[in-house]
C-alpha cells in the first residue's frame, strides 16, 4: 500500500494522507491446485496454476515464457464448489443454474519471473458478466485472504 502527500493541505497546515487500495480483495487459492487453461474456442491447453484471485483479476504461475504485459489471453478455469456455493452461474437456460467453470479474457497487466524459473502473470478479468462477478465475490468471501 502506498500513500501520497496532498500538496493542497500545505495551505491549511493540515497534513492529509491518501491511501491507495485494490478495488477487489485477493484470495489465496494456491492450495486448491486449480489449473488454468488457455482456450481457443474448441480446445484447452494447460497454461498454469491459479495462485490467487479476486472478483476482478487473478494471478497465475506458469512455465510459459512468451506472455507479455498488455496481451489478452482467453482462459478456461474450473473452481470447485465450496461451502455449498458455486463460483459462477449459467443463465443460458430457462432457469439460472450453478456452474463451476468460466471462460473469458484475462488482460495481462504484469509478468514477473520467479527465482525458480516460473513466471507469475497478473491481470484483470475483462469480460465477466455482472452476475458471475457477484457470485465469484460471494464464493471468494469464504476463502482466506492472500
Amino acid at each position: 500500500m502506498t500513500s501520497t502527500h496532498n500538496p493542497e493541505s500545505q495551505q491549511t497546515g493540515i497534513r492529509a494522507t491518501v491511501s491507495e487500495r485494490r478495488h477487489n480483495r485477493r484470495h489465496d487459492l494456491d492450495s486448491y491446485g486449480v489449473e488454468v487453461h488457455s482456450w481457443d474456442g474448441a480446445s484447452a491447453a494447460p497454461l498454469g496454476r491459479l495462485v490467487d484471485m479476486s472478483s476482478g483479476g487473478m494471478l497465475i504461475r506458469t512455465r510459459v515464457a512468451n506472455i507479455q504485459a498488455d496481451q489478452q489471453i482467453r482462459l478456461k478455469v474450473r473452481l470447485p464448489a465450496y461451502a455449498g456455493i458455486s463460483p459462477f452461474v449459467d443463465t443460458t437456460g430457462e432457469r439460472i443454474r450453478p456452474r463451476t467453470e468460466w471462460v473469458g479474457w484475462l488482460s495481462v497487466a504484469r509478468v514477473r519471473e520467479t527465482p525458480d524459473g516460473d513466471y507469475e502473470i497478473g491481470g484483470r478479468l475483462v469480460d465477466m458478466e455482472t452476475l458471475d462477478r457477484g457470485m465469484l465475490s460471494l464464493y471468494l468471501s469464504t476463502q482466506p485472504l492472500a
